[in-house]
């Protein structure tokens, strides 16, 4: 199976963070289905070209909250995750990445003010080109 994974090695985000974030949206997203089975850590950990370790860091993470789960001698399967999960996934992962902005924003010294404007301007941007699509 092909996981559409992206490593990038400018990132300042460490390489298990990367993988994990991307793994744990396209289970959360649906985009990997419940009872599909992952590659390998070796195998994957190859189509990537990092460590085992590193793979298997993902791995453990991921089956910690329960989006995996594995079966001894069989292999690493998707977890049935419920839509209140989903939900909740969905709102972590976006508080976060506007945490991140907001910290950068007032590290910048924007105002209050210009980040919400700034803010509304790329979502409006963002849908306008979708509705475009």
């Amino acid at each position: 199976m092909n996981i559409p994974v992206q490593i990038d090695e400018n990132s300042a985000e460490p390489l298990y963070a990367q993988i994990e974030k991307q793994l744990r949206s396209l289970i959360v997203t649906g985009q990997i289905a419940a009872g599909t089975l992952l590659p390998s850590i070796r195998e994957f950990a190859g189509t990537l070209s990092c460590s085992v370790i590193t793979v298997r860091r993902v791995y453990q993470d991921l089956e910690n909250e329960g989006l995996l789960r594995t079966r001894q001698g069989t292999g690493t399967f998707v977890a049935m995750v419920e839509e209140d999960m989903r939900s909740g996934y969905r709102l972590k992962a976006v508080t976060e990445a506007l945490e991140t902005a907001i910290d950068t924003g007032v590290a910048v010294q924007m105002t209050e003010q210009e980040l919400l404007e700034l803010f509304a301007d790329m979502v409006k941007r963002k849908y306008e080109v979708q509705a475009k699509e």
